[in-house]
């Protein structure tokens, strides 16, 4: 759940919502906000796909069927349907959900990748009926929704310093989108190590950082909700390094 000086930073999320929605569902189905379980978008909470996976693997789900719906499928435009199962235990019937995508319903972020974008769609809303989740995942929304900024943060935005267009030092500047946008700082390191393509930032050149840095910048400001997706795949190796 959000401590208090959590709240504070984001004005947005009222008190007594987080209270109820966020605690309830954390509460019963152990989701952890912190962990990237549930996400705050635009006035509404959302579960994401390794919060769904990770309900699935702590309640010992036996299976997951992933299969192409070909009569709803056109490679040629880029549209995928698919249909997934789950199955609780070894005797259950199987919970079923449908998922689609294609260019005008996903991220330019992520345009091209929309056979992976379905069929993520698909075993989320599968698993959401299995365990009665009644709230929409993260994957499932199309680009239209954006994240709320609050004045406080606008005031954030990085300024020209001395008025010759300069800007922070990059670790600052670094820093600052974090803040700004509320993003987990372990799981910014470990995708930038993957984009600068080191081992460690310190082996990373001045010249990296800073395109890394931009692109943060960019994205965030674009789609942070696929800016959050593509943090949220770090979970693993961020609960590896615990």
């Amino acid at each position: 759940m959000e401590t208090s000086s959590a709240r504070k930073k984001n004005p947005h999320v009222d008190s007594g919502k987080v209270k109820s929605d966020s605690g309830g569902l954390a509460k019963r189905y152990r989701f952890s906000v912190e962990a990237g379980d549930l996400l705050w978008l635009d006035g509404h909470w959302y579960v994401t796909h390794s919060g769904l996976i990770r309900l699935a693997r702590r309640n010992h789900c036996t299976g997951i069927h992933v299969e192409p719906v070909a009569q709803f499928s056109d490679p040629a435009t880029s549209r995928w349907a698919f249909k997934a199962t789950v199955y609780k235990s070894r005797t259950c019937r199987g919970f079923v959900g449908y998922g689609d995508a294609d260019p005008s319903n996903v991220s330019d972020v992520v345009r091209g990748a929309e056979m992976r974008v379905a069929e993520t769609r698909a075993v989320n809303r599968a698993l959401r009926k299995a365990y009665g989740i009644g709230i929409c995942s993260v994957e499932e929304i199309g680009p239209s929704v954006r994240p709320q900024v609050s004045a406080e943060s606008k005031k954030l935005s990085p300024q020209p310093a001395n008025g010759n267009g300069g800007g922070p030092k990059v670790r600052d500047r670094l820093c600052q989108i974090i803040r700004q946008h509320q993003l987990d700082a372990t799981l910014v390191k470990s995708y930038a190590t993957d984009f600068c393509s080191v081992k460690s930032l310190h082996e990373a050149t001045r010249e990296q950082v800073e395109n890394f840095v931009e692109h943060l910048a960019d994205w965030a400001q674009k789609d942070r909700n696929a800016l959050l997706c593509q943090l949220n795949s770090y979970l693993g190796s961020k609960e590896s390094a615990a």
